[in-house]
C-alpha cells in the first residue's frame, strides 16, 4: 500500500464522520480542566472518583520515587519485581476477596495475558458482542473458538455452551460495558458456568472502586465467589493511577506468571505507582462518600434529562450514553456543548454500533451538583435548536 492510498483511507474516514483527533490536556485530571488553552468542565474520563488529580496519591509517588527510583529497570520475571508491586498485589488480592493478584501494566495486557495463556486451538471463549475491545483481540490472538452471543443474551449463551465440545471452555465479558453503562448479570453468568464447566473472565475496568460497599467492584456488588472467576481490573479509572490486575485461584495467577506474554515479556511498571495505588486502597475503602455523591449525581443527571429529544440509555452507573443517532449530527452537538464550556465526546463507530452515535457522558466524584446543572443547560439550549 502506498502514501497516496493511506491518504485516500484517511481522507474517506474524514468524510464519513469518523476521524479521531486528539484534545491537549494542559491541567491535571479533574473535573474542571484545561484543554487546548481553555477551561471547560469536563465530562471524558474515567476518574470516577476523583482521584487522578488527589494530591495524596501525587505524595505517595513522590515517596515511592524517592524508595524505589523512577524506572522498574526489568520484567518482573527478571530483576523488575519490586517490593512495592508485591505489597499492591497482596492488597489487591485482599481487597477483592480473592486467593490471589498479579499486576499488568495496562487491561489491554492483562485481558490478552489471560485469554491467551488459559485458552487456545482445542478451546472455545463466549464472548458478549458488547465486550472491549480487548478482550476480542484476545480471542482471536489465543486461536481458540470464537463464539459471540447477542448483548446479555443468556439463553444463547447457554445454547451455545451446551453444544461446545471444546476441551476448555471460558465465558468472557465486561462487567460494566463502557459504552452502554450497563452491568453484566455476573450472578446468572457464574450460574451457567457452573452448570457446563466453564471458566468466567470477568472485565471490571468500569466497575472496580466504584461498585459495591467498600468499592471493591462487581463481585462485592453482586456478592459472589468462585474459583472459577477469573477477574481483571484497571488501575488508571477509579483507582486514579495507573495499570491492572488478574486475581483469582493460585494456580490460575501462576498459570499467568507462567504463560502470559503480555507479562513475561514486558518491563515491570514503576514501582512508584504501585505505592501510590497502596494509597489509592486506602482512599477508595475509606472515603464512602465519594461512591456516594457519584451516586446523587448520576441520579440528578437522569432527572434533568427528561424533555430531550435524544434518547438516555439506561444506566445506573457513572457511565451515561446519550444516544444521537448519525455520525455528523453527534459531532456538531458535542461541538456545540464545547462552545458553551462543556466538553462531552462523541463515540462513533467501530466503536459502537452504526446509527448509534452518542455522548458518552462520565460522572466523576470530582463534579458538583452545579456542574452537572451546567451540562444540563447546556443540552437543553442545544437540543432546542437542533
Amino acid at each position: 500500500m502506498s502514501l497516496p492510498d493511506l491518504a485516500a483511507e484517511l481522507a474517506a474516514l474524514d468524510a464519513r464522520g469518523l476521524k479521531r483527533h486528539r484534545r491537549l490536556l494542559e491541567s491535571p485530571q479533574s473535573a474542571r480542566v484545561v484543554v487546548d488553552g481553555r477551561e471547560v468542565v469536563a465530562f471524558c474520563s474515567n476518574d470516577y472518583l476523583g482521584l487522578a488529580g488527589d494530591p495524596r496519591l501525587a505524595a505517595a509517588a513522590a515517596e515511592g520515587a524517592a524508595r524505589y527510583g523512577v524506572g522498574a529497570g526489568a520484567s518482573h520475571l527478571i530483576l523488575g519485581h519490586a517490593a512495592a508491586h508485591h505489597r499492591l498485589e497482596d492488597a489487591l488480592a485482599q481487597f477483592v476477596r480473592l486467593p490471589r493478584a498479579l499486576l499488568f501494566s495496562t487491561g489491554y495486557m492483562a485481558n490478552i495475558g489471560i485469554v491467551t495463556a488459559l485458552a487456545g486451538r482445542d478451546d472455545a471463549v463466549f464472548a458478549d458482542k458488547l465486550n472491549h475491545a480487548s478482550l476480542n483481540d484476545a480471542v482471536l490472538l489465543s486461536r481458540a473458538g470464537f463464539k459471540r452471543y447477542p448483548h446479555g443474551d443468556l439463553a444463547a449463551l447457554e445454547k451455545l455452551l451446551a453444544a461446545s465440545q471444546a476441551r476448555r471452555k471460558l465465558v468472557v465479558s465486561d462487567a460494566v460495558f463502557s459504552m452502554d453503562g450497563d452491568i453484566a448479570p455476573v450472578t446468572d453468568l457464574l450460574r451457567l458456568c457452573e452448570r457446563y464447566d466453564a471458566w468466567l473472565v470477568i472485565d471490571d475496568a468500569h466497575g472496580f472502586g466504584v461498585l459495591g460497599e467498600t468499592g471493591g467492584g462487581a463481585l462485592q456488588h453482586y456478592g459472589v465467589v468462585s474459583p472459577r472467576i477469573v477477574y481483571m481490573a484497571t488501575l488508571g479509572k477509579a483507582a486514579g493511577v495507573f495499570g491492572a490486575f488478574v486475581a483469582g485461584e493460585p494456580d490460575v495467577i501462576e498459570t499467568l506468571v507462567q504463560h502470559a506474554r503480555p507479562y513475561i515479556y514486558t518491563t515491570a511498571t514503576p514501582p512508584l505507582l504501585a505505592h501510590a495505588l497502596l494509597a489509592s486502597l486506602e482512599i477508595i475503602a475509606a472515603e464512602h462518600w465519594r461512591r456516594e455523591l457519584l451516586a446523587q449525581l448520576i441520579n440528578q443527571l437522569k432527572r434533568g434529562m427528561a424533555g430531550l429529544r435524544w434518547r438516555l440509555m439506561p444506566s445506573d452507573t457513572a457511565i451515561q450514553p446519550l444516544v444521537i443517532g448519525p455520525n455528523d449530527e453527534a459531532l456538531h452537538v458535542s461541538e456545540q456543548l464545547a462552545a458553551r464550556g462543556v466538553l462531552v465526546p462523541a463515540i462513533r463507530p467501530p466503536t459502537v454500533p452504526q446509527g448509534s452515535a452518542r455522548l458518552r457522558i462520565s460522572l466523576s466524584a470530582a463534579h458538583s451538583e452545579q456542574d452537572v446543572a451546567q451540562l444540563l443547560q447546556a443540552l437543553h439550549d442545544v437540543g432546542a435548536r437542533a
